[in-house]
């Protein structure tokens, strides 16, 4: 006896499609990565010397200010961590020093910063020149930003200052 075997037509179109598609004969994953690097936070102030002004020998205090120039920090980080910006200046020497310590005895007034790229930046004045206090704080950072301001220096000369020049130097740095 013989058997008929019939063969329906879409178990055979079924196997000639498994025949026709290549299976691989293995595979494998190669991850690829690429590294962004950090910048450099900078600090650039007026080279000076600047003038805070001239006055006449008094019997009575006297107060000078004039702006220090441009303040710039450039933050090229490219991250998210804000900066601190601080200032600080030695005594007046001359005929005499003049203490820049005392409250009253000398200012730092910080106007609001122009800001490029993503910061939120912050003033604060200093109502003496020592110690080093924050004049600017950047926060909300988010990648490259710069901010630039014009501070005012004052100095008040004690009574009877002594004629004569007198000098200082305004250290600014950012952390």
């Amino acid at each position: 006896m013989r058997k008929r075997v019939v063969i329906s037509p879409l178990i055979a179109g079924a196997a000639v499609t498994v025949l026709a598609c290549p299976v691989p004969a293995s595979a494998a994953d190669t991850p690829v990565t690429v590294q962004v690097s950090s910048g450099t936070l900078d600090i650039a102030v007026p080279s000076g010397p600047v003038n805070l002004g001239t006055v006449i020998v008094s019997s009575s205090p006297q107060t000078v200010s004039n702006q220090l120039g441009n303040i710039t920090v450039t933050d090229g980080r490219g991250g998210n961590t804000g900066w601190t910006v601080t200032a600080n200046a030695v005594d007046f020497t001359g005929p005499q020093n003049i203490s820049v310590s005392a409250p009253g005895s000398s200012s730092y007034t910080a106007p609001n910063a122009s800001v490029t790229g993503t910061a939120t930046v912050t003033p604060s004045n200093l109502s003496a020149l020592y110690p080093p206090a924050p004049v600017q704080v950047a926060t909300d950072v988010s990648g490259i930003n710069s901010a630039t301001w014009n501070p005012t220096i004052s100095l008040t000369l004690p009574a009877n200052a002594l004629a004569g020049s007198y000098s200082s130097t305004i250290t600014h740095s950012v952390s």
